[in-house]
């Protein structure tokens, strides 16, 4: 039997082998795993944060101080991954000034995303969005729900070339985009995509999870909630009794372990505007994550 140095010593080791890397943090004891961009090597928190409604608060002073909060949360969990889009009204000029503000950029993982039809209108948006998110390189541009997907990777080519990106992408969030994703990562080099995966729909399983690993395709998940229907059909029932086995303490972190768990998953990015949710968010990024069998299991507990 190892004994419990030399356990850790090898530990270390073993999840550098599964790729999965532990951020280690000076604000919490249980590290976050981290999953390996696989065109750059880079390690990524395996929980982000997505800005989608919660971050378009605009000027009100009250909700900025507060998103300010969820922002330390997110990094002193050793989260880096943000994501946004200037199809979410004044995100990305708030999570620009609030990384500013906390002199996070260097900290920061940015990934936004080009919503236009049309090269020069690609090219003024992003720009735009640079300047929003006060951000002088994105480490991640992607294509909005594919919205003339193919002139504006034509243009994230050469941004990339040119040093303004670290990486490029694809993203949806519907089960009736999934064929065309299919179809893009077939006919394209694209670093990430982004799709809707949650447990009780798990369609992306059938073929965008095993084509992007397949292809060493990063995978972002949004909607890991259900849209939030699947928190709410949740809301009330007792916690499975496995649950505290993989560290679980809510539903929502139920859920994240799921998505996580799939090797295929680069990073989840839930939504929130409240430090309790970040922070319980991220809880869901440590510790151990479930088997196949407990898998299985959590698919069978959904009421």
């Amino acid at each position: 039997m190892l004994s419990r140095a030399a356990f850790l010593r090898l530990l270390p080791a073993a999840l550098g082998a599964a790729g999965i890397v532990p951020v280690a943090t000076a604000q919490r004891a249980s590290p976050m795993l981290t999953r390996r961009l696989p065109s750059s090597g880079q390690e990524l928190p395996v929980i982000g944060l997505g800005t989608w409604r919660g971050f378009d608060v605009g000027a009100d002073p009250a909700a900025r101080a507060r998103l300010t909060e969820v922002l330390r949360a997110l990094f002193d969990a050793g989260g880096r991954v943000i994501d946004s889009s200037p199809m979410y009204g004044s995100s990305e000029d708030v999570a620009g000034a609030l990384l500013t503000a906390l002199q996070a950029h260097d900290r920061a993982f940015v990934a936004t995303k080009v919503w236009t039809e049309g090269r020069e209108a690609g090219i003024a948006q992003m720009e735009t969005s640079m300047r929003r998110l006060q951000h002088a390189r994105i480490d991640l541009m992607q294509v909005h729900n594919l919205v003339d997907w193919r002139t504006h990777l034509d243009t994230l080519r050469a941004w990339k070339r040119e040093g303004r990106i670290a990486h490029l992408g694809i993203t949806h969030y519907r089960d009736d985009a999934h064929e065309q994703l299919d179809a893009v990562m077939r006919a394209d080099a694209v670093d990430s995509v982004q799709f809707n995966y949650s447990l009780d729909n798990r369609a992306a399983e059938a073929r965008l999870l095993p084509l992007a690993a397949d292809r060493g395709v990063a995978v972002l998940v949004n909607l890991p909630f259900g849209g939030g229907g699947l928190l709410r059909r949740l809301e009330g029932s007792p916690l499975p009794a496995w649950a505290s086995e993989i560290g679980c303490r809510t539903w929502a972190q139920v859920l994240l372990k799921y998505v996580v768990s799939h090797p295929a998953v680069t990073c989840v990015i839930p939504g929130t505007s409240r430090p309790d949710h970040m922070r319980e968010n991220a809880e869901a990024g440590t510790s151990v994550l479930p088997d196949a069998a407990l898998r299985r299991r959590m698919i069978a507990a959904l009421p």
